[in-house]
C-alpha cells in the first residue's frame, strides 16, 4: 500500500487540526466545560458541533448525500486521529463511539431511504444519540455475540417480544435510538437477530448507570432490563438469524476506529510531555537533555508509529473489501497498550503536574484502562490471532 495521503486529504487533516486547536482544546482547561461525569457539557458540545458543521468537518464516515464527508476507512484514520488530539474532539465532529459504529452499520444494513430517514439521519444530524445493546451479565454471553445469549426475542404474529438483561451498554442513559441483539433460536450460527427500538417504547428500563473508574462517555455505561418490549417486524434489521452477521459488520470497523482515536490521544500525551521536558530545568539541565528522558520519549514515539502502521494497514484492507480480522485484532491489542504507555509516560515525565488535573494526562490515563477491555479484551484478540496462525501457518504474514 501507498502511505502517502492525497493533497485533498492532507488539506482536510490540517483543517481538522486547526479547528481542534482553536475551538476544542481551549475548553479542556476550563472546569466549567465539564459535566459531573468528566465529559464536555452537552450545551457546550452543541455549540461546538454547530461550528464543526459550518466548517464542513462533520460525520466523516457518512455519505455526502446525508451530510457527511464520505471518506474511505483509511481517510477515517487520518481524520479521527486529528479529531482525538482533544479529549472532546471526536464528539465535536460526530465520530465518537458508540454513535460512530452505529451510524456505519445502519448505513449498510437499513434497506430503504425511509428507514434511514427514521433511524439513521437523526444520529447523523446530531439530534439524538444511539446505543448498541449486546453485552450481558453472567451467565449470559458477556461481550461475545457467539456465546449463549440469554436475552430472547419471541415472535408473536407481526411482533417480537423481548425479555432479558443487558449491561455495560455505552451511552444508554442519553440514547434515543437503540440497536438490540437478542436470541430468536438456538441455532449456533443463525440464532441471533438484531432490531431497532426507541427510548420511549414501553417494556424496558434502565436499571442503573454503572459507576466506572474513568471519565464517562455521554450517557455512561448502563444496565438494561427488558420485560415485554414489543418490536414490530419492520424494525428488525436484516433477516431473522442475521444478528451475528450484523455484529461482525459493525464490530470490525468500530474496533479500528477506537484505535484511530486512541492514537490521537497518545500523540497528545507525548505533545504535553515533550513541551514540559523541553522547558523544565532540574539539577542544572533541561529534562529533555537527559538520556533517560530521551529513551522514554523515543520508545513511545516508535510504539505510536507502529500502531499507526497497523491501523492504517487494517483500514486499507477493509477498504479493499477484506474482513481484516487479524489485522484489526493486531491493531486493537497494540494500540490499547500504546495508549496506556503514552499516558503513563506522560504523567511520569510531567511529575506532580502530570498527576494533577492541570493537564488532561490523568484523564487519559484513567480512560486508557478500558482500552484493553472494550470491543473484546486483549486476551480474546490474541486468541483470534492464534486461531489465524494455526490455520495459516507462515501465510499469516503473507503480503497479499
Amino acid at each position: 500500500m501507498d502511505f502517502t495521503i492525497s493533497p485533498e486529504m492532507e488539506a482536510l487533516r490540517l483543517k481538522v487540526r486547526d479547528f481542534i486547536a482553536a475551538e476544542v482544546i481551549p475548553l479542556e482547561a476550563d472546569p466549567a466545560s465539564y459535566n459531573e461525569f468528566e465529559n464536555i457539557k452537552m450545551s457546550l458540545l452543541d455549540e461546538v458541533r454547530t461550528k464543526a458543521r459550518a466548517a464542513g468537518l462533520w460525520a466523516p464516515q457518512m455519505p455526502k448525500s446525508r451530510g457527511g464527508l464520505e471518506l474511505p476507512i483509511a481517510g477515517w484514520a487520518v481524520f479521527y486521529e486529528e479529531a482525538a488530539r482533544s479529549i472532546f474532539g471526536p464528539s465535536a465532529l460526530n465520530c465518537q463511539a458508540p454513535d460512530d459504529g452505529n451510524m456505519s452499520v445502519l448505513n449498510k444494513v437499513l434497506g430503504s431511504d425511509d428507514l434511514k430517514d427514521k433511524w439513521l439521519q437523526p444520529i447523523i444530524d446530531g439530534d439524538v444519540r444511539s446505543a448498541f445493546v449486546m453485552t450481558e451479565p453472567a451467565p449470559g454471553s458477556g461481550s461475545d455475540p457467539g456465546g449463549m445469549m440469554l436475552t430472547t426475542a419471541e415472535r408473536k404474529n407481526d411482533r417480537y417480544v423481548i425479555s432479558g438483561t443487558k449491561w455495560f451498554i455505552s451511552g444508554a442513559a442519553q440514547a434515543s435510538h437503540f440497536i438490540l441483539v437478542a436470541r430468536t433460536s438456538d441455532d449456533p450460527r443463525r440464532g441471533l437477530t438484531a432490531f431497532m427500538f426507541h427510548k420511549d417504547d414501553p417494556g424496558w428500563r434502565i436499571v442503573r448507570r454503572v459507576g466506572i473508574m474513568g471519565p464517562e462517555e455521554h450517557g455512561g455505561t448502563c444496565e438494561l432490563e427488558f420485560d415485554g418490549l414489543e418490536i414490530p417486524m419492520e424494525h428488525r434489521l436484516m433477516e431473522e438469524g442475521d444478528g451475528l452477521r450484523l455484529t461482525q459488520i459493525r464490530l470490525g470497523p468500530a474496533r479500528l476506529t477506537h484505535c484511530m482515536r486512541w492514537l490521537g490521544h497518545a500523540k497528545r500525551c507525548m505533545e504535553i510531555a515533550g513541551e514540559y521536558v523541553n522547558h523544565r530545568e532540574a539539577f542544572g539541565s533541561k529534562l529533555a537533555e537527559r538520556e533517560s528522558i530521551q529513551i522514554m520519549l523515543g520508545e513511545v514515539a516508535a510504539d505510536i508509529h507502529i500502531g499507526r502502521l497497523l491501523t492504517m494497514h487494517a483500514a486499507w484492507k477493509l477498504d479493499t473489501g477484506d474482513k481484516a480480522q487479524k489485522e484489526v485484532s493486531m491493531a486493537k491489542i497494540h494500540v490499547a497498550d500504546v495508549l496506556h504507555k503514552a499516558s503513563d509516560t506522560g504523567i511520569q515525565l510531567c511529575g506532580a503536574k502530570g498527576y494533577s488535573k492541570d493537564t488532561i494526562l490523568e484523564w487519559i490515563y484513567r480512560y486508557a484502562r478500558c482500552a484493553r477491555l472494550v470491543d473484546g479484551a486483549s486476551e480474546v484478540h490474541k486468541m483470534v490471532l492464534a486461531r489465524h496462525y494455526g490455520k495459516l501457518g507462515n501465510d499469516f504474514w503473507s503480503w497479499g
